[in-house]
């Protein structure tokens, strides 16, 4: 499983800096203004051969009862309870504060390993950190988000005693497993479909979203290949993740995701394509995953309704129009013969090795829709792949 790592710390301090240099993105809020972040914002990062999982929070004020600051304050508690390690952010540039005393005193009880990060600490040296010797949280680490500065020491720390990610094309079986991720939202009929694939009632699955608690990894022959199926529990907005049944949701799917060779992302056709179809599928490209769309509930649609479903995911989903999407109903085991041949052949296709002329014909292709950008005055002339 990935590494998860929390950054906490009380607001405008650059945790969502800090976020954005680990993840090489921009999706948390980043402005000189404290309090911008409130939910938790997820993201993956790698170092060397070390995929992580980083979040981001809102600034952590344990003392504040009310509003939203209490609200931000549970979002920060659920995220250390997820994290293996907790990054604790603190500002070189206004100096030790009242309450990161009073977050290190939080932190101590959570019997997490943390690592103090002392940022905007760029053309400070050490002596500068010395008043957060105070805070009893050991070697304080000097860095600065917005540069890069010390960030990758800091990362090395956090990752340390850790396994390295294992190359499954290295693997010396003569048939290897193939690991397929069942995701989505919650209650769009993925234990359902795992239950139906299997042909036992290994996963509860009941209408009710959130059943799922946990990965669930459940072994399994078809055709005279070995597979593993994982279930997880359903992705939701993070804004609606609050209760302690779904606390775990997010890091299980992007663990499970990161985990396996094929993704299947199941769509609810009674309720439609939504964004955060959008994001997981967008989130299984980000991993370099092969992705399989199981449209489930199929026979609850009528004729005119299936036509709706059909545009809506070409609309939505236009950037998996090379992916196979395949209408299933798992309640009545419709079409599980045709998905377990779609996960086949996406497992195959991820590992065919292309020929030197398919390879240079594609970057032809490429380079012909999107011309490389001027760099210096110059255009790069791409001719050749390998």
């Amino acid at each position: 499983m990935l590494p998860v790592i929390a950054l906490v710390g009380r607001p405008n301090v650059g945790k969502s800096t800090l976020f954005n240099r680990l993840t090489r993105s921009r999706d948390a809020i980043v402005a000189d203004f404290p309090g911008l972040t409130r939910d938790r914002q997820y993201g993956t990062g790698r170092i060397g051969r070390m995929p992580y999982i980083a979040i981001d929070t809102g600034g952590f004020e344990p003392v504040r009862s009310e509003g939203i600051f209490r609200e931000m304050a549970t979002q920060a508690e659920l995220a250390i309870e997820e994290s293996d390690v907790v990054i604790f952010v603190v500002d070189a540039r206004s100096g030790l504060h009242p309450q990161d005393n009073r977050i290190a005193d939080a932190l101590r009880k959570t019997g997490r390993r943390v690592l103090l990060a002392v940022n905007k600490s760029e053309g400070l040296d050490i002596s500068h950190a010395s008043e957060f010797f105070e805070l009893a949280m050991g070697e304080p680490f000097m860095i600065s988000a917005a540069h890069g500065q010390g960030v990758s020491s800091l990362i090395e720390a956090a990752l340390e005693g850790f396994e390295e990610e294992v190359d499954d094309k290295d693997t010396s079986e003569d048939v290897p497993v193939v690991k397929v991720c069942v995701a989505g939202r919650p209650n769009a009929g993925k234990s359902t479909l795992i239950n139906a694939i299997v042909g036992e009632e290994r996963l509860i699955a009941y209408d009710m979203p959130g059943t799922t608690r946990d990965a669930i990894a459940v072994p399994f022959d078809y055709d005279g290949r070995p597979y593993t199926l994982i279930d997880t529990a359903g992705l939701r907005k993070k804004g609606r993740v609050f209760e302690a049944v779904e606390k775990f949701s997010v890091v299980k799917t992007l663990q499970a995701i990161a985990d396996a060779n094929v993704v299947v992302l199941v769509i609810d056709a009674t309720e439609g394509v939504t964004d955060h179809d959008a994001h997981i599928a967008n989130f299984v490209l980000d991993e370099g995953r092969s992705l399989v769309v199981a449209i489930n509930k199929w026979d609850a649609l009528d004729s005119y309704a299936r036509q709706r479903i059909d545009e809506e995911i070409d609309r939505r989903l236009y950037f998996l129009n090379w992916a196979k999407k395949i209408r299933i109903s798992a309640l009545k085991r419709n079409g599980l013969s045709h998905l377990m041949r779609a996960v086949t052949d996406a497992h195959a296709a991820a590992f065919t090795k292309l020929s030197t002329p398919k390879l240079t014909r594609a970057l032809l292709e490429a380079v012909s829709r999107q011309a490389p950008p001027i760099a210096s005055g110059f255009r790069p002339k791409l001719r050749y792949a390998h």
